[in-house]
């Protein structure tokens, strides 16, 4: 089902990374909406816009913005293609890109023969806010000395453009590229899949150090596979196959209010006991007890302790790189000050991962 709108163009906030944020009139009511530039075209003050309404009806997390779908006002425009790979496709809205791997491409030699990650470590998260705190442990542990791509998958926002943190973040010098990957679409390279991407991250944007995440927008549903987040678990295996170190950044909260995601979320737990098929790295924020013997217990319970490596460290600092640099990030509405071990679990997660690429062959050895 698609619900649509029609409405008239009275402000234009924002334009960030190929997306405009704008006010929309529509009969008695103003409406928030997004407007992609690529797919239709910039918008102006006074354009009749025709809006998909499906997630503000549905109350989903989308901000409460709406989509635009056509610009009624603006005449049509041919726009140069780029390349022959096309994303959203099979749909109305697809489009060409040009990918890192095919043959117009200036990296396609280099992709031909990239076939190794060399050891590089890569923290895989199961939610897109897990990347701040993450890229702030990478940049405090290492000293700024750490190159760090963002590799997008394609299970949640397709659209690089939506996320309003990675553009903070890059412009903080915590993330030094974007690759997106299947039909994502938006970073600074474009690849076919997660293998090809984190390939890509390493041989041509020469990362130290990558982070992987599904873009915004996660999906549950309450069962024990159907969430968005289970590819953290495929691209830990990715990262292994490729000569990579797979690190699990682990979802923990003391404040969320729904049982399944109290102390470890089940969506970490199935991806660390059924999806990866391979021995992980799994670093564990140094909380206070009783709360960390809690996580420490679900994870020997669901024998994640006897199957990867736990570690347990401080990465404490990182949130203070965040407070710093004014980034502001939160999880499902709650700032670091109300749900803190979310953000303390993803910021171990990049400080154990800096320490793997200042000095891997002494932690790696960590069980």
């Amino acid at each position: 089902m698609i619900s649509k709108a029609i409405g008239t163009v009275t402000e234009v906030r924002q334009t960030r990374a190929g997306v405009q944020e704008l006010v929309v009139q529509s009969g008695d009511e103003i409406r928030l909406a997004l407007n992609h530039i690529n797919l239709t075209g910039v918008a102006d003050v006074g354009d009749a816009v025709v809006l998909n309404t499906t997630a503000t009806e549905l109350d989903l997390g989308s901000g409460g913005y709406d989509f635009v779908i056509h610009n009624l006002t603006r005449p049509l425009e041919p726009t140069p293609m780029d390349g022959h790979i096309v994303r959203l496709r099979y749909t109305p809205m697809q489009h060409t890109v040009l990918a890192v791997e095919e043959p117009a491409s200036p990296h396609h030699e280099v992709m031909q023969n990239a076939a190794s990650l060399d050891g590089m470590p890569v923290v895989c998260c199961g939610l897109h806010s897990q990347i701040a705190p993450v890229a702030a442990a990478l940049h405090h542990y290492t000293g700024g000395r750490c190159r760090v791509v963002y590799v997008m998958t394609d299970s949640a926002s397709l659209a690089l453009g939506v996320s309003r943190l990675v553009p903070t973040l890059s412009e903080a010098g915590l993330i030094h590229g974007v690759v997106t990957v299947g039909q994502a679409y938006g970073g600074d390279l474009e690849a076919v899949n997660v293998y090809s991407g984190l390939l890509a991250a390493r041989h041509v944007m020469g990362a130290d150090v990558a982070i992987v995440s599904q873009g915004v927008g996660n999906t549950g549903t309450a069962t024990t596979f159907g969430f968005s987040g289970i590819d953290q678990g495929i691209a830990l295996n990715a990262v292994a196959s490729l000569g990579g170190i797979p690190v699990a950044c682990l979802r923990i909260s003391f404040a969320d209010p729904r049982p399944r995601h109290y102390r470890v979320s089940h969506h970490t737990l199935t991806v660390l006991s059924k999806v990866a098929l391979i021995r992980c790295h799994v670093p564990v924020p140094e909380l206070a007890p009783p709360r960390l013997w809690e996580v420490l217990g679900q994870l020997e319970e669901h024998g994640i302790a006897a199957k990867h490596l736990i570690r347990v460290l401080d990465g404490s600092a990182a949130l203070e790189v965040l407070r710093k640099h004014h980034i502001h990030v939160t999880t499902m509405g709650r700032t670091v000050l109300e749900d803190r071990e979310y953000f303390l679990a993803a910021a171990a997660a990049g400080a154990h991962a800096a320490e793997l690429a200042v000095m891997p062959e002494t932690v790696k050895q960590v069980g």
